[in-house]
């Protein structure tokens, strides 16, 4: 064979393949065989008819067919290898230039390339600053709140009770069923949908409703919310009066936290610390992620960026099942279609991750990082606590929880390259 490759815009490349005829000769006769065995020829059993009867009873057309699909099957990896191709998704025969001699034409989407240019000298300050004694009391007040008792009370909502809620938003992921908080008038960095969210629940009693407009800052955690205006109806279903529970050694040994107030303390202070520093990380390895991305060079066919974008589809489509809704009820709610919603809102998204995951895969294989199962394990059991702290069922999460933790190695292996 006779390869030409040329590389495309696109980056894809196009194979122009020109096969010896002799080759194609003998293929043809495997495509008569295989006619032969698939149909009937009267006078002959399967696959026994000599090749000058087949091409009567069929025809040269669908012979030269079949013995292109063979060709293909049998040759096309040899082709590759040949041409010394990295694939990053299934070709396609674009065209059948002649058959005498036999010319094929084929396009092949290329797998992604990354050049991350001087990256050594990229830095990203890092400033995370220790969680402020507010925050540190504020946790020891979730604490309080997770072990208080409660009683149902008819009146209007005040600061420190228990409510009971849904939420309902045309945004993704807003939407909520059963919903409970605690209201604060001062905000926590634990509360969701955002913090400061619950105070504007004070005033209303069960049964009532009320709609909160909210802007999310351009740095949000959640991609799909940053820099977005919201409207939020939360609807009291439920509202409770709460006893907290006093601070002494009992309640420390109640939370599992150690024998004394002292060892609750430490534990809560430690707790707080490491969120906030991962919390801080998350958006420290985002930015720098974007910094490396200024002076990197990155290529890569429609066709990966169109599976990243089915990803991040799954991965709404997965969310919106829990709260008991499917993808075209989204879009009807939405006001929208599927296509416009995946071009204007999946694929930025899938975009960013994409190459935010190329470029952190080249610094993992050019740096040589490898996973290290002792911090894998002080991960696991430091994530364990702070789950325990938090009063989540730790026996969810599985393999999907020791993927970002692995992940999360990783990524703190890579920055501290630029750190």
């Amino acid at each position: 064979m006779n390869i030409e490759k040329q590389y495309q815009d696109d980056h894809s490349t196009k194979l122009i393949v020109e096969v010896n005829p002799d080759q194609m000769v003998a293929y043809k006769k495997k495509a008569a065989t295989r006619i032969s065995s698939q149909t009937k020829i009267p006078g002959f059993r399967p696959g026994k008819a000599p090749y000058d009867v087949v091409l009567r009873t069929y025809g040269e057309a669908a012979i030269t067919e079949t013995a292109v699909d063979i060709f293909i099957d049998k040759e096309y990896s040899n082709i590759l290898k040949e041409a010394d191709v990295n694939p990053g998704a299934s070709g396609t025969l674009e065209k059948i230039e002649s058959m005498d001699p036999p010319k094929f034409i084929f396009r092949v989407p290329l797998a992604p390339e990354i050049d991350l240019g001087d990256y050594k000298s990229v830095r990203l300050e890092y400033k995370w600053e220790q969680p402020e004694q507010k925050d540190i009391d504020a946790a020891l007040e979730d604490l309080r709140q997770m072990y208080a008792s409660t009683e149902t009370v008819e009146r209007e909502i005040a600061s420190g009770d228990y409510v009971l809620l849904d939420t309902k938003s045309e945004t993704e992921g807003l939407t909520r069923t059963g919903f409970a908080t605690f209201v604060r008038e001062e905000g926590r960095p634990t509360e969701w949908p955002y913090e400061g969210f619950s105070k504007n629940l004070i005033g209303l009693k069960a049964g009532e409703s009320k709609t909160i407009k909210h802007k999310f800052p351009k740095d949000w955690e959640v991609e799909e919310l940053q820099d977005k205006d919201v409207e939020i109806e939360a609807t009291i279903k439920t509202v409770r009066g709460v006893t907290l529970p006093e601070v002494n050694d009992e309640f420390a040994k109640m939370t599992g936290a150690g024998e004394t107030v002292d060892a609750l303390m430490e534990a809560v202070k430690k707790d707080v610390e490491n969120r906030s520093q991962a919390q801080y990380d998350d958006v420290y390895f985002v930015d720098l992620i974007e910094k490396l991305k200024e002076g990197a060079t990155i290529k890569y066919h429609e066709h990966t960026l169109e599976h990243e974008a089915e990803h991040v589809l799954s991965d709404l489509s997965n969310r919106l099942s829990q709260q008991g809704m499917d993808l075209d009820t989204y879009f009807k709610v939405r006001n929208t279609t599927r296509e416009e919603f995946i071009k204007t809102e999946v694929e930025p998204v899938a975009k960013k991750r994409l190459e935010r995951g190329l470029i952190l895969d080249e610094i993992v294989k050019v740096e040589k990082i490898e996973l290290d199962n002792e911090a894998l394990q002080a991960e696991y059991i430091n994530a364990i606590n702070s789950l325990a702290m938090q009063g989540v069922d730790l026996n969810k999460g599985g393999k999907k929880r020791q993927n970002e933790m692995s992940q999360a190695i990783a990524m703190d292996a890579a920055s501290r390259v630029m750190t």
